[in-house]
């Protein structure tokens, strides 16, 4: 009984709790502090044990780099020697975190530059992974995982996404620990917006002053700057109370259409002017029937007598009287639900959004893939 009282009790203080503010984005999620950054990582190596899908011989650098390869594990041989399509050259791109321990594991992407034709079933060598400096940073090595493949035989191919890019999920290992310089001075840190946006740098100077007390003022529409002087405590914990405060961002009223997959994506605030649409057009059809007559002779055969060939043609003509639809003063998710209510075709839809656009009903960005 005790139990169950305990559990009705935490339920009435879970829904009797204030929620937050529905549209409320974490600091952290709206940007980063400068000088807090990834850095991307680079090399190149060979992935084997492809069965017969790899590099042509007629690929110099796939020769040169098997034969690299074999000579620092004491073999010489010369590149005439290496006739091999199991083995392709391939380029490893990986991003080093802003902070990196020796040891910690992290992802790696697996690209072919030569003529191979998959990659399934490959083993990237051992492979230096280097920084901008030049400087190596993490070894890549493993089997590749590769969502696809590619089988061909008597000029039929059979086809499915990318055979010549894999994965290697935690495939390389840091050999050498970064931390990022967090940008800071006597006088404070700067917090910068992933998206420059002068309302959203008030909200987050006016939510971290309201929080801290004081110190935020904004320097432009994606910098704030916050001053730590004169404030007692670590700056880790300062910088954690700040990346965990919430703002309502401001956003801007944009569609994204694809036109390839008749895709629309608007927000759901993004207003329209009053507007009248006509979408419909007078649709003709024609029908043609065509029946045989054959000759009927009482009493007897006629030998000179055939068939005739009648034809019959029939036009309609059909007008979509729903084709006038009127929105007084609504957003775009009304519009959108309309016209489908009305079974417009998306890709209808995407020519009335640009219409609108160019008659200036609509307040919003086409973003147009």
């Amino acid at each position: 009984m005790r139990t169950l009282t305990a559990i009705l009790l935490a339920l009435a203080a879970l829904f009797t709790a204030p929620a937050a503010l529905a549209g409320e984005v974490r600091l952290k999620d709206l940007g980063r502090f400068q000088g807090w950054r990834d850095n991307p990582l680079v090399g190149y190596g060979i992935v084997t044990g492809l069965s017969g899908t790899g590099d042509s011989a007629r690929n110099e650098v796939t020769r040169q780099a098997l034969k690299n390869a074999l000579g620092r594990l004491g073999m010489t041989i010369t590149t005439d020697q290496v006739q091999s399509r199991n083995v392709a050259v391939v380029m490893v791109t990986a991003t080093l975190p802003p902070s990196a321990n020796v040891g910690d594991r992290i992802d790696v992407t697996v690209t072919s530059v030569g003529d191979a034709r998959s990659l399934v079933g490959g083993t990237l060598l051992m492979t230096p992974l280097l920084g901008p400096d030049q400087a190596s940073y993490a070894i890549a090595q493993g089997s590749l995982v590769v969502s696809g493949y590619r089988f061909d035989s008597d000029q039929n191919l059979r086809q499915k996404n990318f055979p010549t890019v894999g994965v290697l999920p935690g495939g390389a290992t840091v050999e050498r620990a970064v931390e990022a310089n967090l940008q800071t001075d006597p006088s404070g840190v700067t917090f910068v917006l992933r998206e420059a946006d002068f309302t959203t740098a008030e909200l987050v100077a006016v939510s971290i002053n309201s929080s801290l007390g004081g110190g935020a003022s904004v320097l432009s529409a994606g910098r704030i700057r916050i001053a730590t002087a004169g404030r007692s405590g670590p700056l880790n914990s300062l910088l954690a109370q700040i990346e965990n405060l919430t703002v309502s961002p401001d956003s801007l009223a944009r569609i994204v259409v694809n036109e390839r997959s008749g895709t629309i994506v608007a927000g759901g605030a993004v207003h329209i002017s009053d507007v009248v649409i006509a979408q419909g057009d007078i649709k003709v059809s024609v029908s043609i029937d065509n029946t045989a007559s054959q000759p009927g002779i009482y009493g007897g055969y006629v030998r000179d007598a055939s068939g005739l060939i009648v034809t019959n043609t029939r036009l309609d003509v059909d007008e979509d009287r729903n084709a006038v639809m009127h929105f007084p003063n609504a957003t775009v998710a009304d519009l959108a639900q309309g016209l489908a209510r009305a079974r417009v075709p998306t890709r209808t839809m995407i020519d009335i959004l640009q219409a609108m656009k160019a008659a200036g009903a609509l307040h919003a960005e086409i973003i147009v893939q």
